[in-house]
């Protein structure tokens, strides 16, 4: 198990940038995969970004391909989602979640979850 504490977000106007980050507590990051997922009011949790902690491989979903970067600090730790030209569409509260195995887009194979950074996003 890892402890995962995400931080960054805020309230910002469209067309803004954001950086949300997610350390771990406990133990390091190696081995795991760690995503990005989001869930805005009422609608179903989705999967944004995710990086494998070893390789550096990243994968984005396509409403975030293109305007975000997912990277890690080994140094720290920390893994990081980088938001540019934000749409009011990405509103929502962004959770940092771990695995080890494979890579997945499914939140339900993800057994380490963090609190939550809301985002909100002004037209």
């Amino acid at each position: 198990q890892v402890h995962l504490v995400e931080s960054g977000g805020g309230s910002v106007q469209a067309g803004e940038s954001l950086r949300l980050s997610c350390a771990a507590a406990g133990r390091t990051f190696s081995g795991y995969i760690v995503a990005w997922f989001r869930q805005a009011p009422g609608k179903e949790r989705e999967f944004v970004s995710l990086i494998r902690w070893t390789t550096g491989t990243t994968y984005y979903a396509d409403s975030v391909k293109g305007r975000s970067t997912v990277s890690r600090d080994n140094a720290t730790n920390t893994v990081y989602l980088q938001m540019n030209r934000l749409k009011p569409e990405d509103t929502a509260i962004y959770y940092c979640a771990a695995k080890d195995g494979g890579y997945s887009t499914l939140g339900a194979t993800y057994n380490n979850w963090g609190q939550g950074t809301q985002v909100t996003v002004a037209s």
